[in-house]
């Protein structure tokens, strides 16, 4: 055990030390690479809740048709409904 201690030097320690660093700084990098990475993806989000935002007002726009169609279908029944009735008294 002694002989392997002897062997870590002050410089030895000190190389070890600047190795680690330089690793740690690497990961520093990497990290930043990352949130650039991250950045890019926020702004794509944001334009896929823009096109979200046109589909949403769109079906909006779909509905409100589909809500007056509904409206125009039953006048229709009811005036064929008055008319059979009123019909139906006429022959009677």
């Amino acid at each position: 055990m002694e002989a392997m201690r002897e062997a870590w030097t002050d410089e030895r320690l000190d190389y070890l030390n600047r190795r680690v660093d330089d690793g740690f700084h690497q990961v520093d990098r990497r990290f930043e690479q990352v949130d650039r990475q991250f950045e890019h993806v926020d702004r794509q989000f944001e334009q896929v809740d823009k096109r979200f935002d046109k589909v949403d007002a769109e079906l909006h726009r779909v509905n409100d048709r589909i809500d007056a169609f509904h409206l125009t279908m039953a006048r229709i029944g009811a005036a064929i409904f008055v008319a059979l009735v009123g019909l139906v008294v006429t022959q009677i």
